[in-house]
């Protein structure tokens, strides 16, 4: 056996195999590399971080969807800015991933009607605290004539705690991650 046919069969066993249809597991495989190669190139770069976003973890099952990732670390140019405004950076940066995030996942995979996201950050003392998470359908487009950032985002189904302009750490709140 060659290694050409190794890695491309042929033959009946072709069609056993075919990404195509993408309904059998080597199809799902190709959506979620499309997923994952897609959100590492558009969202390499954040709008007001530089910083990439770190996937943790993605899970589908059939109609759903399971994302989590950290959000971005304040960009190294704003460490002359007040904490204050740093915090605020890195917040409205988290909001918009989530945002994006969904709209790109909803686009390259077309089979997934809800998806369930949340967003950690590294704390100071190195563990990971909960900034976002939410539920959304596929269906909801009520969020195209809102401006605000925030508003937005609650909008679009993603759950979080502003203090002032700042996100605060909900991993000890219940989770509201029911989708209606």
């Amino acid at each position: 056996m060659s290694l050409v046919s190794a890695l491309f069969p042929s033959g009946r066993y072709r069609n056993t195999w075919s990404a195509a249809e993408g309904n059998g597991l080597v199809g799902q495989l190709c959506k979620a590399s499309q997923f994952l190669r897609s959100m590492r190139i558009q969202m390499r770069f954040g709008s007001i971080s530089r910083a990439p976003l770190r996937l943790v973890r993605l899970q589908m099952l059939d109609e759903v969807v399971e994302c989590d990732w950290l959000a971005r670390a304040p960009d190294p140019w704003d460490s002359d800015l007040s904490r204050r405004i740093q915090q605020r950076h890195v917040s409205l940066q988290a909001l918009r991933d989530a945002i994006d995030v969904r709209g790109l996942l909803f686009n390259l995979l077309p089979q997934v009607d809800t998806a369930y996201f949340r967003v950690f950050r590294e704390s100071p003392d190195s563990r990971r605290e909960m900034i976002i998470t939410g539920c959304a359908q596929r269906n909801d487009q009520t969020s195209r004539d809102v401006h605000s950032i925030v508003m937005r985002a609650k909008v679009l189904g993603f759950h979080f705690d502003m203090e002032g302009e700042t996100l605060r750490d909900i991993s000890r709140k219940d989770p509201v991650c029911a989708c209606s």
